[in-house]
């Protein structure tokens, strides 16, 4: 999983698998997920993130991580 800022539009993708999505379906307004061919979620997206995530922490719980990597 890897998430993505972009400053310039204030969104957060938060890529769940890598590959290209196929369809994209607004979940609300602001909030969209990105599915492969097969209807698996690929992605979400998030417009307006600093509105309405916290962009300053990250945390994660009992994930059972292999590796972490710092950008």
């Amino acid at each position: 999983m890897k998430l993505h800022y972009y400053p310039e539009t204030d969104s957060l993708y938060v890529e769940f698998k890598a590959g290209p999505g196929v369809e994209t379906r607004e979940i609300s307004d602001g909030l969209n997920i990105d599915l492969d061919a097969e209807g698996r979620v690929v992605g979400l997206d998030i417009d307006q993130a600093s509105r309405s995530v916290d962009l300053s922490t990250l945390e994660t719980e009992a994930l059972p991580l292999h590796a972490t990597k710092v950008a």
